[in-house]
């Protein structure tokens, strides 16, 4: 469902938009909805790559090689 965003466009002298005024409850509800959506976006981005990387050494050791490296 979409819901309209009353907001209001300032410009700067060259009719350039610079900012966008809105009320706080619909930024509330921005806020929420975008919070909401992290959540579970970043557990379902893991959980395509699980299972992907076969490594053949402990991964702090490995880090710890990469890193030595370049010194």
């Amino acid at each position: 469902m979409t819901k309209t965003i009353h907001k209001k466009i300032v410009v700067n002298e060259n009719n350039k938009p610079m900012e966008v005024i809105i009320s706080c409850d619909e930024w509330k509800e921005i806020e929420r909805i975008l919070e909401s959506g992290r959540q579970g976006m970043a557990r379902e981005k893991l959980k395509e790559c699980a299972g992907i990387a076969h490594l053949e050494e402990e991964p702090l050791e490995y880090q710890r090689r990469m890193r030595s490296e370049w010194k």
